[in-house]
């Protein structure tokens, strides 16, 4: 006979807590470690070979400094004539900078944006309004898993436990099986970004021994609006919103007027850089 006086109930209570607790501690201990990447694909940029980065070690000795008071289009007009092979041009879309400047002066190039998953809508339209604007070609890079998978697989939400291992898997692994296909790549870095980047380079040998051009790395925040302006590029409606520094919905929140631009990069985090150009 079931007991279903006040003692009863609470043990049927207490028994039902720790059922459900032993289903948690069950389900945790099935959840992947999040410093394991997901099997399947590549999780580092293959190295070129030492004549490869040799040569791009040369191009950097003989040209950063003459490069460093050029402007944007000058360095890309650069890019065309000393760099072999398809180029790639890295895109956040928080502005179409890079695209506009690349468009017409650097002839084999291949525009490279990485999609996360969690992504604003407004940054999918951005990328959208790209494809349709630029003639240079639109490639789309994807993590290995989707997020719900990754939530299966890792426990919802990875962002928020351990933000640093879901950039790995999201953003930092997925670059880096893009760029095997090229010898070359351009990013939007500005030393004005912050104090890991004031003394970023215009041109540089990565990891990899890949050339790496930061063609806007001189530029302020304020030239980059005055060449939005001027040249009518697409908006991304989240700059006007007061989000300066735009990256992941999950982990983004605008800004105080005033305030560091990225500040709200990693919002509630010690964390300042994905990982991409350390």
């Amino acid at each position: 006979m079931t007991n279903t006086g006040p003692e009863g109930g609470f043990a049927t209570l207490t028994g039902l807590v720790g059922v459900i607790g032993s289903r948690a501690e069950q389900e945790a201990q099935e959840l992947t470690d999040p410093e394991v990447s997901p099997e399947g694909a590549p999780t580092t940029t293959t190295h070129l070979t030492d004549e490869q980065t040799a040569a791009h070690q040369a191009l950097v000795d003989e040209w950063n400094d003459k490069l460093d008071g050029a402007t944007a289009e000058q360095i890309l007009d650069w890019v065309n004539e000393h760099v072999t092979g398809t180029v790639a041009v890295t895109m956040s879309m928080q502005d179409t900078v890079l695209a506009e400047l690349a468009e017409g002066r650097v002839h084999d190039a291949e525009m490279v944006f990485l999609d996360t998953g969690y992504h604003f809508d407004e940054t999918i339209d951005v990328a959208n309004d790209v494809d349709e604007r630029y003639t240079l070609p639109l490639r789309t890079v994807e993590p290995v898993y989707s997020v719900k998978k990754q939530d299966e697989v890792y426990g919802r939400d990875l962002y928020k436990r351990s933000p640093t291992a879901c950039c790995r898997m999201r953003k930092v692994e997925p670059l880096a099986r893009m760029l095997n296909p090229y010898e070359a790549w351009i990013s939007g870095v500005k030393r004005v970004d912050s104090e890991l980047r004031k003394d970023t380079p215009i041109l540089d040998v990565d990891r990899t021994g890949r050339l790496k051009i930061n063609p806007i790395a001189a530029w302020s925040d304020q030239d980059v609006e005055d060449y939005i302006e001027s040249h009518d590029l697409i908006i991304h409606p989240l700059t006007r919103q007061g989000y300066p520094s735009i990256g992941c919905a999950t982990c983004t929140m605008p800004v105080a007027p005033g305030d560091d631009p990225r500040s709200g990069r990693w919002a509630n985090s010690t964390k300042t850089e994905c990982g991409l150009h350390l």
